[in-house]
């Protein structure tokens, strides 16, 4: 019997570290679920090195927890998609407004407070009340007014098919933002009519570049005359230079295409109260401000002012259209590879 109880005791050690393991395991449990309750995973289409900082401040503001993912807008809304009810992200955080019109599209986006949408004008929200935008980008034609003035330029796009601008006119066919102008296009232009300005445009020599900024190097080095681009390269590329560039932003007198960024929330989030937080702060005057200083976007808030250097929003004739309706970029890919522009 004494030999039992000896063989037992042997044991107790043992016992007491397993009881102890598993009071420690189930104290760490209940700290990863209590700081998974105030954290918030965001998949976001938007760069890591410019989207960081404000997480960062967002977390020392409210001390809510982020998880973050980084991809490409497109890649981003598909994951969400395949990912399906069992998707951890609690917000959208998109490049452009097309693939927030596909996840609205899709019944993956809930509803957005009415207070929180009347801060942006109706154009840059969603109808549905599904995302809504904080930042906004322009499409200008940028110029080299050492080689041409602005009177120069045509009144519209369809302009530059003329052929006084042959081999003068650069775009980058594979950026987003400029596949995202041709979906517009489509939009409000018709397929025919867009089909028929891309071939002209084509035919006419304008020269293909893999991004924006050679576009806007190439204008200033006067390889070419006018480029296609977003508003905010030429202000962006100009930080840190010594000398300063020429290139200039023309705006149309219509049609403007204002592409926005914008946040939403996806329907399965079970932290929507937080994700609410993020999408409000991203309104707020610190981040609309962070906006208009760092990245020379437009900000999107009502009571957010935008950079001097910039003509103001309330001038821009954007087109009538739901921009919502730039979910449709497989039909823009294919029309591009169709005319070999891809």
């Amino acid at each position: 019997m004494k030999k039992k109880l000896t063989h037992v005791a042997s044991y107790i050690p043992l016992l007491l570290l397993l009881l102890v393991g598993i009071v420690l395991t189930g104290r760490f449990l209940l700290m990863e679920r209590v700081d998974t309750r105030n954290a918030i995973t965001i998949y976001s289409g938007r760069s890591e090195d410019l989207i960081q900082p404000l997480i960062d401040r967002f977390t020392e503001e409210t001390g809510i927890r982020v998880y973050i993912r980084y991809g490409q807008t497109a890649e981003m809304a598909a994951t969400i998609l395949e990912e399906g009810r069992n998707s951890p992200a609690d917000i959208f955080f998109a490049q452009d407004a097309g693939a927030l019109g596909a996840l609205s599209r899709a019944g993956r986006l809930a509803p957005l407070p009415e207070d929180l949408l009347e801060e942006v004008e109706p154009r840059f929200r969603s109808p549905k009340h599904h995302w809504i935008g904080v930042s906004g980008r322009a499409r200008v034609a940028a110029y080299n007014p050492h080689r041409i003035s602005p009177e120069q330029l045509p009144e519209d796009l369809s302009g530059f098919c003329a052929p006084e601008w042959q081999g003068r006119v650069g775009w980058a066919p594979a950026n987003g933002s400029f596949q995202a102008f041709v979906t517009a296009l489509r939009v409000t232009q018709g397929e025919e009519a867009t089909r028929t300005w891309l071939a002209c445009m084509q035919a006419n020599g304008t020269r293909a570049y893999a991004k924006n900024t050679p576009i806007i190097a190439a204008v200033e080095a006067g390889e070419i005359d006018v480029g296609l681009v977003n508003h905010y390269y030429i202000h962006a590329m100009q930080q840190g230079r010594q000398t300063t560039m020429h290139v200039r932003n023309h705006y149309f007198a219509s049609d403007v295409l204002v592409n926005v960024a914008g946040a939403s929330i996806i329907d399965t989030s079970g932290n929507k109260d937080l994700a609410e937080q993020f999408v409000r702060y991203l309104l707020a005057a610190d981040a609309q401000r962070y906006f208009t200083d760092h990245t020379y976007e437009y900000p999107l808030a009502a009571h957010a002012e935008t950079n001097p250097a910039l003509p103001p929003l309330r001038t821009l004739q954007t087109p009538d259209m739901d921009l919502s309706e730039l979910d449709d970029l497989e039909g823009t890919l294919r029309l591009l590879q169709d005319l070999g522009i891809l």
